[in-house]
C-alpha cells in the first residue's frame, strides 16, 4: 500500500518501507538518545531515523574536532599530559564547537519527546502503512529477524548489522565512515604490530586523534543494529495482526475472554 496517496495525507503512519530501508516510529527513551548524542552528536538522530540531520552533525563533529584537535587533547588530559593538551587544542574553533555540541543533545532529547507523542497518536490512528516495495535495483518487505544476528555482524564490521536489516544508505554510511577512520587511525597495522609481539612500534604507529573516534562507531553500530531488529520485528507482528483482523476476523467478533 503507498502511504503518499491522497486518501492517507492527513493520517499518521507507523512506517514506511522503501528499497532503501524501512523507517518506522517506535517509543525511545529519550535519556539514553540525549546519551549517544553526547557521546557523538548525531548519534541520536540516527536512532530517531531523522538521517540528514544526523550526517550533517557527524560530519560537522569530525570537521570541527579535527580542527581544533579534541581527541589528541583528550589522550594527553588522560595520561597527565597538560602543557601537550594546551599545546595540542585550537583555541580559534572552540566557539564553534561547544554550541553545536550542546544543540545536537538538546534536539535530539526534544526531538524524542515529540515523537513519542506522534508514536502515541499513529498507533491510535492505526493508518495503514505498507509492507513491501520492489523496485528496479532492489526489494525490501518487513520480516522477522533475529537481533542478536544483527549485533554479532556489527560486531565483525560495523554497517554489516544494518545491511541485514536493509538500512542501505545507514550501512554505506557507516561502512565508509569506518574505512576512513581505521584508514587514518592506522589501526590495522597497529593491529598487525601487536600481533607479532611489537608493542611500541604499534603504540608509536597510532594516530590517536582519528583513533579515538573508532569505540563510538564500533558500538553505537552495535546498539543500533540490535535495537532496530526488535523494533522491527514488533512492527512485523502489529502489520501481520492487524492484516488478519481485517481480512479473516468477521464482523463484530468480540474475543472474549475467561477469568479463572
Amino acid at each position: 500500500m503507498e502511504n503518499f496517496r491522497e486518501k492517507f495525507r492527513s493520517q499518521r503512519y507507523m512506517a514506511h518501507v522503501s528499497i532503501l530501508g524501512t523507517t518506522q516510529l517506535h517509543k525511545r527513551n529519550p535519556y539514553t538518545i540525549a546519551c549517544w548524542s553526547l557521546a557523538f552528536p548525531g548519534f541520536g538522530h540516527l536512532l530517531l531515523n531523522k538521517y540528514l540531520r544526523g550526517y550533517a552533525l557527524i560530519m560537522w563533529e569530525v570537521f570541527i574536532n579535527q580542527k581544533i584537535h579534541l581527541n589528541a587533547a583528550i589522550v594527553y588530559t588522560f595520561n597527565g599530559q597538560f602543557q601537550a593538551t594546551r599545546d595540542a587544542l585550537d583555541p580559534k574553533f572552540m566557539s564553534l564547537y561547544i554550541p553545536v555540541y550542546l544543540f545536537a543533545i538538546y534536539d535530539s532529547y526534544r526531538s524524542t519527546v515529540d515523537l513519542n507523542k506522534v508514536y502515541l497518536l499513529a498507533q491510535r490512528e492505526k493508518g495503514p502503512f505498507n509492507v513491501f516495495s520492489i523496485g528496479a535495483l532492489e526489494i525490501n518487505y518487513l520480516d522477522r529477524r533475529k537481533p542478536w544476528v544483527a549485533a554479532f555482524w556489527s560486531m565483525g564490521i560495523p554497517s554489516l548489522g544494518q545491511l541485514y536489516l536493509h538500512r542501505i544508505v545507514l550501512a554505506s554510511f557507516i561502512l565508509i565512515s569506518t574505512i576512513i577512520i581505521v584508514w587514518q587511525s592506522n589501526f590495522i597495522l597497529a593491529v598487525h604490530h601487536l600481533i607479532l609481539g611489537h608493542v611500541r612500534t604499534s603504540a608509536a604507529v597510532l594516530d590517536e586523534q582519528w583513533l579515538l573516534y573508532l569505540p563510538s562507531f564500533y558500538f553505537f553500530t552495535i546498539y543500533d543494529a540490535y535495537t532496530n531488529t526488535v523494533e522491527n520485528n514488533k512492527l512485523f507482528i502489529d502489520a501481520q495482526k492487524t492484516y488478519l483482523i481485517e481480512k479473516y476476523q468477521p464482523a463484530g467478533f468480540t474475543l472474549a475472554i475467561e477469568e479463572e
